[in-house]
């Protein structure tokens, strides 16, 4: 528990106190504190020396980290239920471990593969993300179709055992390193919507015919990329779940996306409200009672979006509720983070409009950490499904609300 944590526990000693792993009976047994003790471990030890991220996700492939949660598949991974995931996310995140480059293909691909592709698909791509040597990332984005991921307008053509695919993506996170991409294309001609799409695996080492451009932020770093498609290939083999069926098929990538790794990103999300508080500590903002109470509130919310996350982990509830689940999640957190954002610079005061004393020309720029947290959250309620979206989401599809009329 960090500095941060410990002032609200001597503040308020009651209703914070507690390890995280304790806060809810989520059917933890002895034989996965033990496993938690085992991934702990390994990670104090390989952590320190994690080198750079390729050379990292090969060192967790090697110790079979990577698809905890893939089930009987013999594709080179441990073995884990959902108790172990739960762990192993956990202390993933607590030790300040790299960022992961293989999250989308072990997290996101991976799952889909096992539910949707072919058995020559799964033993082609599953045994190299396990390993941590092919990389990939996410085309479904694009200019006029983000949070309306329906309207796509990337074409795919078929011609003899390939399809030649144009267009664009946007916001592609990793594209810059990924060695595949999975792309929602347009397969069939005249299409209007959700009909006629397919889910083709695309190699990136097509010079010419793939270009990968950085996009700037406000933060002075490049997350995401535009990837443009001028006539790349993908193989026929490589349609995921058969032509035309590509929006069932993503739909079900996205219910994957919001899974177990919510709950590393909510343990990220602890540390940095940590050292906002300890900042708060250092300048005396603390001691302004609206101050305290908007900290005491994060941690309070925070605690929450855990509970709700073990909740629906666990839940045998209906189709229905697990349907609407993913986004009451992301409107639980989107929010919750641009708050915290807002209070690092409030607690910083007039300070944190200051950019680093030993800046020059000849020097980058860099943010520190809670001048980025403040600037990279103001697009939490937008990226990967706004706001607006969510709402329409659960009122649509869980409280079974009239559509809006389409205008």
């Amino acid at each position: 528990m960090g500095a941060g944590s410990l002032w609200l526990v001597a503040q308020f000693p009651a209703p914070l106190s507690g390890r995280w792993e304790d806060t809810l009976d989520f059917g933890f047994t002895q034989e996965d504190a033990a496993f938690r003790g085992e991934a702990r471990a390994w990670l104090a030890e390989h952590v320190p020396g994690a080198g750079e991220r390729g050379a990292w996700e090969r060192t967790l492939g090697v110790a079979g980290w990577i698809g905890l949660g893939w089930g009987e598949g013999g594709y080179g991974n441990r073995r884990g239920g959902l108790s172990r995931q739960v762990v192993w996310a956990e202390e993933y995140a607590r030790s300040r471990a790299p960022a992961r480059t293989g999250h989308i293909g072990e997290n996101l691909l991976a799952p889909t593969l096992i539910a949707h592709g072919s058995a020559e698909q799964k033993a082609r791509f599953l045994p190299a993300i396990a390993s941590g040597d092919e990389l990939w990332c996410q085309g479904y984005s694009e200019p006029g179709a983000g949070s309306d991921l329906a309207g796509i307008r990337t074409e795919a053509v078929r011609e003899a055992g390939t399809y030649r695919i144009s267009g664009q993506k946007i916001w592609t996170s990793l594209a810059h390193e990924a060695d595949w991409c999975f792309v929602l294309a347009r397969t069939e001609a005249g299409s209007r919507r959700h009909h006629g799409l397919s889910f083709l695996l695309v190699p990136m080492d097509q010079p010419g015919r793939i270009e990968v451009r950085p996009i700037r932020q406000m933060t002075g770093t490049s997350e995401f990329n535009e990837v443009f498609f001028d006539g790349a290939h993908a193989r026929v083999e490589h349609v995921v779940g058969g032509e035309g069926n590509g929006w069932q098929v993503a739909m079900s990538l996205l219910g994957f996306e919001r899974g177990v790794s919510t709950l590393a990103q909510q343990i990220g999300f602890a540390q940095e409200l940590g050292r906002v508080v300890e900042t708060a500590v250092a300048t005396g903002a603390v001691h302004d009672p609206v101050v305290r109470d908007c900290l005491v509130r994060q941690w309070a919310e925070l605690r929450v979006m855990r509970w709700n996350a073990l909740r629906t982990l666990g839940s045998s509830a209906d189709q229905v509720q697990v349907q609407g689940a993913p986004s009451v999640a992301k409107l639980l957190w989107g929010r919750w983070h641009q708050r915290l954002g807002e209070l690092a610079v409030r607690v910083r005061g007039a300070g944190a409009a200051v950019g680093p004393s030993d800046w020059s020309a000849s020097a980058p720029y860099e943010l520190d950490a809670l001048q980025h947290l403040f600037l990279f959250s103001r697009a939490d309620t937008i990226y990967g499904g706004s706001d607006e979206v969510q709402r329409t989401i659960i009122a649509e599809r869980v409280l079974g609300l009239p559509r809006e009329p389409k205008g």
